[in-house]
């Protein structure tokens, strides 16, 4: 029994004094022998790897402010795919007249040249700002003289006068990390709740009461040593959200006496409804009774009547892509320049519903490139959208002004992020928002066989719903780029390509193509694939490791493609591909392909089938499967022979 006893204590102070060893904000000094590094050892394709980095929060007894220190040393392996460390970005953000500050900047290039370490110091010319928003500006610089195998470090600290939330860091880059350290110091009387998520844990560890600067504080600091690269995978919308990750919020203030400002959901719906530029606006309703379009009364039906007051407030009205669930130049403004964020539009289109008699409340969202809603913290800085959802006999539907393609219960893309919270005035709750709503893709060919050789004919791609929207996006985004694709995507000639908006809201791009590469002549045979450019040429559900997250295609979806290839005159088929359907259990995922001879045109159809918008992991296998039969069935070849 003493011996037990005596080895858990010997265990004890082992610990103790292993945690004693390490040193939190003591950045080792440079070494020459990191210029020497062939490859990172945690994986040796990365284009660059962090051999140290420390970001390091902490409050200013004196002044109040947010002070953030950053200090990272970075390896380049590879300078032409690591672009994303050579082009450093600083965003500061400003609300009136308060706002953040750069200083103390300081950032160096290391070389091995003729086996001597050589410094090059960035040099303030290449420092620039841009004004990227209303709120926020970037500080830029690029590192000069980067070759494979620099190092560059970098240091800066900003003063930030916006206690309330202290910047989320992620812990898991796409960069390998030797050394990440994350540190938040507060005085005692001004109390964070630090949210930690993610699945990899500190290897040092220090949360207590300390004294620093004279005073109490409490600090927070983890260390992690050999973090490897995050692999992301396909099919996931925001890998963000599975990301090792820290962030803070102010939980409480106490210096004469005690302010708390961690919220309930209750509690933040009451605030937003007292906050000029949300409740305050939703209180001008003159602005709805003066704005009614006079065919509304008129219009009986509960839907009917929501989808006309959408239908005015959607056609009147264009976002100018700010988003936030504050208005910022007001709803007044919005009525003059038929221009608005997104707060104006849909606070607006919720007085318009409400005006009409039908029961309508915001609904505060966090769109998908904004992460998922932390339920277990509620924060108003969790969300950075507003849309409308309206509760009738039949439940609740959700409308988005901010998007011309959009219909009830048809919200854009960015929307579909799991729930949001509906801010209604009794009670505030939690709506689940699950994509419902089937997207369709069309993809038609009308082909022929020259004489030539050459095969020439029509293509027409066609997208609804949520997929529409999509596609509008990344036309809105850089047309030329989105008609490029084609060629791009398919190795194909295609000319006078045509894309635009349907009057239903679809979307579709229209084309004439040619190609002598889709057939082989063997003396008098001809050999072709009859999916033409339209053959799954892989399985995008490749991956060899098991899945970690879960699959999300934001829409459940149908994809058709469909073939016709006339067969030239004195040619007959010798053989014909077998038709295929294979199908889940649950009826869940379906692939069916079938081929036909109709006179002397041969006609393909190919339908895949997803009946949700997303799946969990445990999915992987069965959608691994059925691609991989997609991809066989479609790269199947006919012969045709001349009689």
């Amino acid at each position: 029994m003493k011996k037990l006893l005596m080895l858990a204590v010997c265990s004890v102070n082992f610990i103790f004094i292993e945690a004693q060893k390490h040193e939190f904000l003591d950045p080792p000094k440079f070494n020459d022998a990191d210029l020497s590094k062939q490859k990172s050892a945690l994986d040796e394709n990365a284009s660059a790897e962090i051999l140290y980095k420390s970001v390091h929060f902490s409050i200013d007894n004196n002044t109040g402010n947010l002070i953030k220190r950053a200090f990272y040393r970075i390896k380049i392996y590879d300078k032409d795919k690591a672009e994303d460390w050579l082009n450093l970005e600083i965003p500061l953000y400003q609300s009136g007249s308060d706002h953040e500050t750069l200083s103390k900047m300081k950032a160096f290039t290391y070389n091995l040249e003729n086996g001597a370490s050589v410094t090059t110091k960035v040099d303030k010319s290449s420092k620039y700002k841009s004004k990227e928003s209303k709120n926020y500006s970037i500080t830029k610089f690029a590192f000069p003289n980067v070759k494979n195998g620099s190092v560059i470090e970098y240091q800066y600290e900003v003063t930030s006068p916006f206690l309330y939330v202290v910047p989320e860091i992620l812990i898991e880059t796409d960069t390998p990390s030797l050394y990440t350290e994350y540190v938040l110091d507060s005085p005692s009387n001004i109390a964070y709740n630090v949210n930690y998520t993610g699945f990899l844990n500190p290897k040092y560890r220090k949360v207590e009461e300390v004294t620093m600067y004279g005073t109490n504080y409490r600090t927070y600091r983890f260390g992690y040593e050999n973090v490897k690269g995050f692999k992301t995978e396909k099919f996931v919308t925001n890998d963000r959200n599975y990301r090792t990750k820290v962030s803070a919020e102010l939980n409480s203030t106490n210096f004469r006496e005690l302010k708390l400002f961690s919220s309930s959901w209750e509690q933040i719906k009451q605030r937003l409804y007292e906050n000029e530029d949300f409740g305050g606006e939703l209180k001008k309703t003159k602005f709805a009774k003066e704005n009614m379009p006079s065919n509304i009364a008129g219009i009986s039906n509960e839907i009917e009547k929501a989808n006309a007051v959408f239908n005015y407030v959607k056609n009147t009205f264009t976002w100018n892509q700010d988003r936030g669930i504050y208005v910022e130049d007001g709803i007044k403004k919005m009525l003059e320049t038929k221009t608005g964020n997104a707060a104006e539009i849909n606070l607006f289109l919720v007085m318009m519903l409400r005006e009409a008699g039908i029961k309508a409340d915001p609904l505060t969202i966090s769109t998908i490139n904004n992460g998922i809603i932390n339920v277990a913290s509620p924060n108003v800085s969790n969300m950075n959208f507003v849309i409308a959802a309206i509760q009738t006999k039949s439940g609740f539907h959700l409308y988005d002004a901010t998007s011309k393609q959009a219909s009830i219960d048809q919200l854009p893309p960015r929307d579909w992020n799991q729930f949001g919270i509906l801010i209604a005035k009794e009670k505030v709750q939690q709506l689940s928002m699950v994509n419902t709503k089937p997207s369709f893709t069309y993809l038609t060919v009308d082909a022929k066989i020259n004489d030539d050789g050459n095969v020439s004919g029509s293509y027409s791609d066609k997208d609804t719903g949520t997929y529409a929207m999509f596609a509008k996006e990344s036309y809105d985004d850089n047309a030329d780029k989105y008609k490029k694709q084609y060629k791009e995507n398919f190795s194909v000639d295609f000319t006078g390509i045509d894309s635009k908006v349907l009057e239903n809201g679809d979307f579709e791009s229209t084309m004439k193509f040619s190609s002598e590469n889709m057939i082989d002549k063997i003396g008098k045979k001809i050999i072709i694939n009859p999916m033409l450019f339209l053959n799954k040429t892989s399985n995008e559900f490749d991956q060899t490791e098991e899945r970690k997250y879960p699959i999300d295609f934001i829409s459940p979806y149908t994809r058709v493609k469909k073939i016709v290839l006339e067969i030239p005159e004195g040619y007959v088929i010798e053989e014909m591909p077998k038709s295929k359907k294979i199908v889940t259990e649950d009826k869940e995922i379906e692939y069916n392909y079938i081929i036909e001879q109709k006179g002397n045109k041969l006609e393909i159809v190919s339908t895949t089938k997803v009946a949700s918008a997303d799946y969990p992991k445990e999915y992987y296998p069965a959608f691994k499967q059925i691609w991989g039969v997609a991809s066989k069935q479609e790269n199947q070849v006919i012969s045709l022979v001349k009689k």
